[in-house]
């Protein structure tokens, strides 16, 4: 398993999705959003394992207020979550092309079985 676990700062979903995976000594790599620059790859990634619905932070009001929020379009979509990353909601954890948003141990233990 090649995990990376994109998150904000101060989120505490990744910080128990980062213990999830130090208890079982499953190595892993940090990306704080703040200082890591996403990709148009990672990001056209996350969209298509996820979905731009799931992938946008609606309860955040801060969110709910840009414009980028209503871009029905990945061309669109994408440069706006480049220069914003908060309006992602995090963390995102990623296994190869596979992807999660949130702590999810039950998705998280598959991923273990598959191998």
């Amino acid at each position: 398993m090649n995990i990376q676990i994109y998150s904000g700062k101060k989120n505490f979903d990744a910080q128990k999705a980062e213990r999830y995976f130090k208890e079982r000594r499953i190595p892993f790599q940090n990306l704080d959003l703040k200082k890591h620059r996403l990709g148009e790859r990672e990001i056209r990634l996350m969209i298509s394992a996820i979905g731009t619905d799931a992938l946008i932070d609606w309860e955040d009001k801060k969110v709910r207020e840009h414009p980028a929020c209503y871009y029905d379009r990945a061309e669109l979509l994408i440069p706006a979550i480049q220069e914003n990353p908060w309006l992602l909601k995090l963390p995102i954890v990623r296994n190869g092309n596979k992807m999660t948003i949130g702590y999810r141990p039950d998705e998280w233990d598959k991923w273990q079985q598959e191998g």
